[in-house]
């Protein structure tokens, strides 16, 4: 044998042996199965250092939640001293529960979303899936529901291994957004319709709100100077209604034009899972400063350790430059430029409240709407136009306009006659417009401007506008 001629190789097989005998013995020993922590990670109660991290988070989430149900109730005055802070949470299952009084128009449950189908995928985050879907009746909604893929559950998994466990820890943010939609209530937040937590029917956590269409800024920048303002004014008015919220200052911490939609034509909040009801704990003033890519602001550390404004004036500088800079001073109407110009360099300064910039808002509605700014305008401006009442112009030729409500075509917002006769005679190619009995959001007349048009017909609801020709046959 090769051992009896060499015995240098049979001490060397029996050293490999005995080692390999001894780490075997020793793996047995300790306990290091493959399943069994070990060292530091072999702790009485069966948990290993990662999930010991995850029930931390889902605790934190958890408190999370149950502050947003108690401050609630001790705003609204109908906290029981005798409830427990579990009892007063409304747990069901070991969950905080998502029932709420407040909200009378959640009545879409479990079972209606169980034979519902989704039509059609409306976008995705970090965390969030949000589905088309077709109730019954034939009213569409939106199904908003944990992102499997998402990026915030591929890091929890990458960190912890526990699909379980962070399906229910990514799945907090929307159980927030739920609670929160239950109690912020405003025609500039998206209206939550119902709710389901049953895995078995729809295979978790579902929201359902009614459905909008995500923000497009490029449309939205192309669009009417009226509709641009229209989004501007929902804006302030939502921050009004969010400073003085029944959860006290509420801070949109993710402020960004994807975090809304548009409903009919007006702008609504749909994204409130980073949303903040505290305002941040101070020691002195420059604890209470506010870091943006151009600018930076602080203000005082108030005697109760609170940076007491700071939410309000975060989300109003957010307004301003995510949304004011684009959409309120190009195209104004020349006559509320001046205000428009102070609306933008108050807010861009911070020099006023949210209260003083909603004043300021709702002063250039009221002129708008009322055409007060028009007041100037000399009733002459109109003589140099033939009024046919009760007629509508057929075959038009149009002309291009920019911005238009019609994208083949000029057709603008006016105040009335005097103002839509000032626009046509400052279009060379406009001889005559037409007003018709429909009406923006503001209350104003569209006016259909055109460069000329075959024959007329009669229309109860139309009048025909036709500049004057001299009798050099020039248009006047």
């Amino acid at each position: 044998m090769i051992f009896s001629r060499n015995p240098f190789c049979a001490f060397l097989f029996f050293a490999l042996l005995f080692l390999f005998l001894t780490v075997i013995f020793k793996k047995w020993h300790f306990g290091l199965q493959e399943n069994k922590p070990f060292g530091d990670a072999a702790r009485p109660d069966g948990l290993t250092p990662e999930s010991d991290r995850l029930l931390q988070q889902l605790q934190e989430r958890q408190q999370e939640l149950e502050l947003l149900h108690i401050t609630f109730n001790n705003i609204q005055g109908f906290v029981d001293p005798n409830l427990s802070t579990n009892d007063s949470a409304n747990y069901i299952n070991g969950k905080l529960s998502l029932d709420n009084p407040v909200s009378a128009k959640t009545d879409i449950g479990c079972e209606e979303l169980s034979g519902i189908k989704a039509v059609d995928f409306l976008g995705s985050g970090y965390t969030k899936t949000v589905l088309k879907a077709a109730l019954p009746q034939g009213l569409f909604v939106a199904l908003k529901s944990v992102n499997h893929q998402g990026t915030d559950m591929r890091l929890c998994m990458e960190d912890f291994q526990d699909s379980q466990g962070c399906l229910e820890l990514v799945s907090f943010k929307l159980r927030k957004e739920i609670v929160l939609l239950q109690t912020l209530q405003h025609p500039n937040i998206v209206e939550l319709k119902g709710q389901c937590q049953d895995t078995t029917l729809v295979g978790g956590i579902t929201a359902v709100l009614e459905q909008g269409m995500p923000l497009q800024m490029i449309q939205l920048l192309q669009s009417p100077w009226e509709e641009r303002f229209r989004v501007c004014l929902g804006l302030v008015r939502l921050l009004h209604y969010l400073s003085r919220s029944p959860l006290g200052s509420v801070a949109l911490l993710d402020f960004q034009p994807r975090q809304f939609v548009m409903v009919s034509g007006e702008l609504k909040l749909t994204d409130l899972d980073d949303a903040s009801i505290q305002e941040p704990a101070c020691q002195e003033d420059s604890d209470c400063q506010m870091q943006f890519p151009l600018r930076s602001f602080t203000l005082r550390c108030s005697p109760s350790r609170i940076c007491e404004g700071l939410n309000e004036m975060r989300n109003l500088y957010n307004a301003y430059r995510y949304f004011f800079i684009y959409l309120l001073p190009h195209q104004a109407p020349p006559l509320l430029k001046p205000l428009i110009h102070q609306i933008m360099n108050s807010t861009g300064d911070l020099k006023q409240s949210i209260n003083e910039t909603l004043v300021a808002f709702e002063e250039v509605l009221h002129m708008y709407k009322s055409g007060l700014h028009l007041e100037n305008l000399p009733p002459s401006v109109t003589r140099d136009y033939a009024v046919l009442k009760g007629m509508r112009s057929v075959a038009n030729m149009e002309y291009i306009c920019w911005p238009s409500y019609k994208q083949q075509g000029c057709v603008l917002s006016v105040h009335g006659a005097r103002e839509a006769a000032l626009i046509c005679s400052s279009h060379p190619q406009c001889t005559s417009f037409s007003l018709s009995s429909e009406k923006t959001w503001t209350g104003r007349l569209l006016a259909s401007f055109r460069s000329g048009f075959s024959h007329l017909v009669p229309d109860v609801n139309s009048a025909v506008y036709m500049r004057r020709v001299k009798a050099s046959g020039a248009v006047l």
